[in-house]
């Protein structure tokens, strides 16, 4: 009975393996070459960043962009209150997946009795951010 059930499976199973030969082409490279994106990294790279611009800087949507954890920390050693006070910094929070597609973390920070986070893009070596946030300015 067992037998019988295996010879019976057998060929459904084998049957799409058949179908198509070992090796064969379902797309030819033509095909192949214009579903790809024929832009520039660099091209991408400036297109996502006017679309973050049009959003708050230090944002999920337009995080700010640095260098590593040591980015982090340098831009927040420079970030100061309006008056020019230095920022209290606090904790460090995970925020999902920024604007540029790669994964964010958020610092509490507050000037006086107002507080809030900023948004950090860590993956983003090539950038050394000079801008302050609204409310902000960056010292030298």
């Amino acid at each position: 009975m067992r037998r019988l059930a295996v010879l019976l499976i057998a060929p459904m199973i084998a049957t799409p393996a058949a179908a198509q030969e070992l090796g064969a082409r379902t797309t030819s490279p033509e095909t192949m070459m214009s579903r790809m994106d024929n832009g520039s990294p660099e091209d991408e790279m400036r297109r996502m960043i006017a679309e973050a611009d049009a959003h708050p800087l230090g944002t999920a949507q337009n995080p700010i962009r640095v260098a590593g954890p040591e980015g982090e920390r340098a831009y927040l050693a420079h970030l100061r209150c309006a008056d020019g006070a230095t920022i209290r910094v606090g904790d460090r929070h995970d925020a999902g997946v920024g604007a540029y597609g790669s994964v964010v973390g958020a610092w509490d920070v507050a000037c006086g009795p107002a507080s809030g986070r900023l948004v950090f893009d860590m993956y983003q070596a090539e950038n050394v951010e000079t801008r302050a946030p609204a409310g902000f300015t960056i010292a030298p």
